[in-house]
């Protein structure tokens, strides 16, 4: 098979991969496969990705495991100077971004969204959910302080580092965000962008149509 392929159901990390194909306009074929031993376990999935997690993509013969590489890789091929900053120095700083976001917000915001929303309400643990919002909570100050000025991470103009960032934490848009009102405002704006709303029907089907015996398997594989 030629052209890209993307695979990972749009609940898990894939929704990050969608939410760029879509912003880059790009033809692409989803195969939603699950996690485990059925999915991203399988021996044919395996031989593409042996970690055996979700997502990875085919791009005619290259293959690539890690969301957020993936949408650096295809931003940078496909919208070079656009979506995908155009000088050294804003590429670094998209890299900076996309770094800290998944070392300083994404598990709290995974473990919040778990035991807040995700599981049945009588096995959620509220020191659990009580615990990841005051992890969240300095690393959200900061992203609310560097958003304080501008609309968007990088300036004036959306770009691969507001999308790798506002995907990391979408689960949180059902969070309070009062006390962070320049984030609240900006995860708005990302995430109401036709291409994310696309990818977020996707995710948002996911979840209403997975057995709960499906979220306590993510939470006991995560850890969470």
């Amino acid at each position: 098979m030629t052209g890209l392929r993307i695979y990972g159901i749009a609940r898990t990390r894939a929704f990050r991969a969608l939410w760029m194909a879509n912003e880059l306009g790009l033809d692409y074929q989803h195969l939603p496969i699950e996690i485990g031993g059925d999915g991203a376990r399988a021996p044919e999935f395996l031989a593409i990705n042996p970690n055996g997690r979700l997502p990875f993509i085919v791009d005619g013969g290259f293959a690539l495991f890690e969301s957020l590489a993936i949408t650096l890789y295809l931003a940078k091929k496909h919208s070079n100077g656009k979506i995908y900053p155009g000088t050294l120095e804003g590429e670094a700083k998209a890299w900076q971004w996309s770094f800290w976001a998944i070392a300083e917000v994404d598990r709290g915001v995974n473990i919040w969204s778990l035991h807040a929303v995700r599981l049945p309400p009588v096995e959620r643990d509220a020191a659990l959910r009580d615990e990841a919002l005051k992890v969240i909570a300095a690393p959200f100050k900061v992203l609310d302080a560097a958003l304080s000025s501008e609309p968007y991470l990088l300036g004036s103009d959306f770009t691969v580092a507001d999308l790798n960032v506002a995907a990391v934490i979408s689960r949180a848009i059902d969070m309070d965000l009062a006390a962070v009102p320049n984030l609240k405002a900006w995860l708005g704006r990302c995430l109401a962008r036709p291409a994310a709303r696309q990818a977020l029907a996707l995710k948002n089907k996911a979840d209403a149509e997975t057995p709960a015996e499906v979220t306590r398997r993510i939470a006991r594989i995560n850890r969470l």
